[in-house]
């Protein structure tokens, strides 16, 4: 904090002197009577105990939530070595509820005066509160204090998480117990086919019925349940901003549903940050990998990188072989466009949800950028068009204004008709 002697203090000796130097100059003893009390307030201010010294800290209900939530935080100085006038200025993004954002108050030697306030929480992310703006003076108004006071707080503000009823399936699940359909065969419970019985089979798959109509025994075949390996593949080259909503806003949120959603089904989940610098969490399972890929989540940001010019091959050990990889990508940037090509001619299982600039880009049909406008529409659909006939779903996510569900359900659907990628 810096301390320094407020303007009234040097008013003060500037009148003081210019009336003692006119008292001499020209033999006007009325003069000097004058400067007196200017000379006396100097004195008495420097004399006195010097400029207050504050101690406070700034503390917070707790430090993680969720998006749109209310922290209840505490504000607090101390006066130490002399009384003081203080006045704390409040965070800016507080939004308080009982006091004013600029407290004033009288703060007596040794003694502690707390501020109440309420934070809400706009926008996931990082974000640092604090420390508090004080600016204190003494009695006399002499010497002032200012400057921050306190340590900053670090509140972690999770998006949200919607619930998605219905998620894709992989065409290749690993030979681990899950709640995903293989489309292999062995022991479980879903229904494939009939074949003869065969020397080991159990009796209880035996079908009686089938056994009475072909007078063969005949057993039931079924669909084995396992888990899958889910990448979820995170575009951050570009992003496009329009009134306070951008595209890797919605491509978080659409992270930490699908993340949360396959956890739930007891699925290995990771998450690959492709954009200025390479960041990735392996696959895991467990309540515990939610809170590592949320965490990780919070850490993405869009920046601009001109190192990596030309890069769009990522390293094999990030992607386990018969991973589903779900990317979330607003197509604008054609090194996260050559990485997702890549992966697909590397035979990964892709599928892509477009996080569509188009509704955050304010376009004038009749302009005189209308023809700039349509070509870049014909070339996003061109592009489209050419995963499509690589086999790759891609979707469309107007976002806001349309749920997660309708672009999960289109891939779903996509992926009925679509042929099997070749084994990595």
């Amino acid at each position: 904090m810096s301390r320094s002697a407020s303007p009234r203090l040097g008013a003060y000796t500037a009148l003081a002197s210019v009336a003692l130097v006119g008292a001499v100059s020209a033999g006007r003893p009325e003069l000097a009577a004058l400067a007196i009390p200017f000379a006396l307030l100097v004195a008495v201010a420097l004399a006195g105990p010097g400029p207050p010294v504050l101690e406070g800290s700034l503390r917070l209900e707790r430090d993680r939530v969720l998006e749109g939530d209310t922290v209840h935080a505490t504000a607090s100085a101390r006066g130490v070595g002399a009384a003081a006038l203080v006045e704390v200025q409040l965070p800016a993004a507080a939004r308080v509820e009982s006091v004013p954002a600029s407290i004033a108050f009288w703060l007596p030697r040794g003694e502690r005066r707390e501020a109440e306030f309420e934070l809400t929480v706009e926008r996931w992310g990082v974000h640092g509160v604090g420390p508090m703006l004080v600016r204190a003076r003494d009695r006399l108004g002499a010497f002032m204090l200012e400057g921050p006071l306190g340590a900053p707080r670090e509140l972690r503000a999770y998006p949200g998480v919607a619930r998605l009823r219905s998620l894709v399936a992989p065409l290749r699940t690993r030979p681990v117990l899950g709640s995903q359909l293989s489309r292999e065969r062995g022991e479980g419970i879903e229904f494939a086919d009939l074949r003869p019985l065969v020397p080991g089979d159990r009796v209880r798959r035996i079908n009686w019925r089938a056994t009475s109509r072909r007078r063969v025994p005949y057993v039931n075949v079924q669909h084995p349940e396992q888990s899958t390996d889910v990448v979820l593949f995170l575009d951050t080259f570009a992003e496009a901003e329009h009134a306070g909503e951008g595209t890797l806003d919605a491509a978080v949120q659409a992270a930490a549903a699908l993340a949360s959603a396959y956890l739930g089904r007891r699925d290995r989940v990771g998450v690959v940050g492709f954009g200025g610098e390479l960041r990735w969490l392996t696959p895991s399972a467990g309540t515990r990998q939610l809170y590592r890929i949320v965490d990780a989540l919070l850490a993405s940001d869009a920046r601009l990188s001109f190192a990596w010019r030309d890069v769009t091959h990522l390293p094999r050990r990030l992607l386990p072989a018969r991973a589903l990889v779900l990317a979330l990508s607003p197509l604008l940037d054609a090194r996260g466009t050559g990485a997702l090509l890549d992966l697909r001619a590397r035979g990964y299982d892709l599928a892509v949800v477009e996080v569509s600039p188009l509704a955050l880009t304010p376009a004038d049909e009749a302009g005189a950028n209308r023809l700039l406008f349509r070509l870049w529409r014909l070339q996003r659909d061109a592009l489209r068009a050419r995963f499509e006939a690589l086999g790759v779903p891609v979707v469309r996510w107007e976002h806001p204004g349309m749920p997660l569900e309708l672009p999960v359900e289109e891939v779903i659907t996509f992926r009925r008709r679509a042929r099997p990628a070749p084994h990595a």
